[in-house]
This record gives structure tokens, C-alpha cells and sequence, in this order.
């Protein structure tokens, strides 16, 4: 199933999408609600919901994130990623042997989720905006020091991930080594709805990987191209190294890191150029996965000042 949150005619409602028509769930239900009450009760109101007519299409709506993320974990995993990442902003010819040990993290920001098709402003400050193509796994039930084994049923769903990114903001704060802020922290594209695991399922190879092909395009022309599975490490991998000595929590969304060809940072430490060159307003970035979707964002202007506020140097004597 899919499920999508939507605004209508000022109003915001949840519901089942089957084609192209939404299928309402009863007002006041939200897509988290029901996943944190269980898987079960998740696929119960969606099939309840389908008994529903569809009076409402998809094309008449504005689809918003499919729900409102506790947290959001973005992992590294395509190793293809990580050596033309290194290439084009740190110099390296080679991956790190540090990305080998273990599927690396960090937290970005659940408050700056952004829907399917809407705009994206550039963030202050910027001019080398890029995106990112990955696919979020969304958890299902709490867990802690989960097997993989058992992280496979603690994964309710998936969705598209566009990890926004102000290449020019990350690099000095880079130099602080505390991880990333500002150069992450305005967007994050999540939709275009949440496609239930049970649906994808078909989509595993020998290896137990999800095979899902992953595009994406700047203004109708395809700059990158990869599957989901030569991710080096499964969903089930990450999440059980994400609840090592913690919990991960229903509604908690797992970043798979950018495929292979998926950022213009990549790209440009592949060709040794800033070819194609970094986003501006106007540009569209598109992106489909096999299996869940389509989202397409519009980069819109953002704001002209920027708000530096400068350390004072410390001109007193520490106390004894």
C-alpha cells in the first residue's frame, strides 16, 4: 500500500493511494499515528480506507511528506558515492579505509522536510547547491541491539529521499570536524508517499538487497542512474547498527546515502569539472525509484542576508 498526507482545499487529510485516486482515512488520522500503533493497525485502517470511494486525485493535491519523521539518520553506503565525493571535495583518490569498518550516520534535521513537489529556496549564503538520490527506510516498531535478522520486520515502509545539500556551507564546516549543520539542515525531500515493505518485497536479489533502479534529472535531462542494491550494506545492516546500544523508534527514518551518479558533488570528481554545473533557481531536480515513485522539487530564490554572527575574542582574564 501507499500511503500519502496531503493538503485539499485547505485541508489536511491522509490517505490510501491506489492509481491515481486517494482513498481518505477518517479526519484526524495521520500516517505516523498509525505507525506507531503498529504495523497492523497501519494495514488495517489502509484497508478499511480502500472500501472508501476515491473522490479525490492525486494530480488535484498537494502532496506533503507522508508523515512528520522523530529523527532522521542519513547513512553513506554506495562506496561509488563516497570515491567521487572524496574526489571532488576533499582531493582523495581513493575511499577512506575508515568508510569500510562500519555503515557511518549522522542526524540531520526531521523539521525541514519537504514534499514531494514543492519549491526548495536556496539557503543563505549558498551558490554550489546540490542534491542527493537515496532511498529512506522507515521504522515500523521499536527496537534496540536488533540482529538484522530481526531488523527486517522492524522496517515498515520506504519512501524517496532527496538529501538537499549547500556544498559551498559543508566545507568549513568540514574543518571544525563537529559534522555537518547549516551545509544540511534546510531540506530534506520525503515522498512522494510511504510504500509499505510488504510491497517491494518481490524486488529482492540472491543477496537479499532491494533492487530498485534510482534516476534522477535536472530539467528533463538524466544526469545519474543507479539501483538500490549496490548499497554496501542491506537496510536490515543499518538498522541494526543504528539500535546498537540505543533504540530506534517508530517513524524513525533511515537514509540509505547517496547511489552511485546521484549528487552533482560525485559527478564533478568523476569528470574533474563542475559539469553540469551546481543548481540555481529555476532548476527542477526529478527523481524516481522503482517501485515508490516520483518526487520533483523546483529550486526557488532564497534569501539575500546572511546572518554571521562572528566570536568575540576573549579579552579577560580566565579566573583562577
Amino acid at each position: 500500500m501507499r500511503f500519502v498526507t496531503y493538503e485539499h482545499e485547505g485541508a489536511r487529510r491522509a490517505g490510501v493511494v491506489e492509481g491515481t485516486g486517494i482513498h481518505p482515512l477518517p479526519d484526524g488520522r495521520t500516517v505516523l499515528s498509525l505507525i506507531q500503533a503498529g504495523a497492523g493497525a497501519l494495514r488495517e485502517e489502509g484497508e478499511r480506507a480502500r472500501e472508501r470511494p476515491a473522490r479525490i486525485q492525486v494530480g488535484d493535491v498537494r502532496l506533503l511528506p507522508p508523515f512528520a519523521p522523530p529523527s532522521i539518520r542519513d547513512f553513506v553506503a554506495f562506496e561509488a558515492h563516497i570515491e567521487g565525493v572524496s574526489r571532488s571535495l576533499d582531493g582523495l583518490e581513493s575511499v577512506p579505509e575508515v568508510w569500510y569498518r562500519a555503515p557511518a550516520f549522522y542526524f540531520t534535521n526531521p523539521h525541514a522536510a519537504v514534499g514531494a513537489y514543492d519549491g526548495v529556496r536556496m539557503p543563505a549564503g549558498c551558490s554550489v547547491l546540490d542534491f542527493e538520490l537515496e532511498v529512506g527506510a522507515v521504522i515500523g516498531r521499536s527496537g534496540t541491539d536488533l540482529t538484522p535478522e530481526q531488523a527486517r520486520d522492524h522496517i515498515v515502509g520506504y519512501l524517496i529521499f532527496n538529501d538537499w545539500s549547500a556544498r559551498d556551507l559543508q566545507k568549513p564546516e568540514k574543518e571544525l570536524g563537529l559534522g555537518f549543520s547549516k551545509g544540511k539542515d534546510f531540506a530534506n525531500t520525503l515522498g512522494p508517499w510511504l510504500v509499505t515493505a510488504d510491497a517491494l518485497e518481490g524486488h529482492r536479489d540472491g543477496d537479499g538487497y532491494l533492487d530498485l533502479e534510482m534516476t534522477v534529472s535536472i530539467n528533463g535531462t538524466l544526469i545519474g542512474r543507479d539501483t538500490l542494491a549496490n548499497a554496501s550494506w542491506t537496510f536490515e545492516e543499518m538498522v541494526a547498527y543504528a539500535s546498537q546500544d540505543t533504540w530506534v523508534r517508530p517513524g524513525d527514518v533511515l537514509g540509505s546515502g547517496t547511489c552511485g551518479w546521484g549528487s552533482l558533488a560525485e559527478i564533478w570528481g568523476r569528470v574533474g569539472e563542475r559539469t553540469p554545473p551546481p543548481l540555481s533557481p529555476g532548476d527542477e531536480v526529478t527523481m524516481t525509484v522503482e517501485g515508490i515513485g516520483t518526487i520533483s522539487n523546483r529550486v526557488l530564490p532564497g534569501r539575500t542576508d546572511v546572518y554571521l554572527p562572528r566570536a568575540r575574542k576573549r579579552g579577560r582574564t580566565p579566573r583562577p
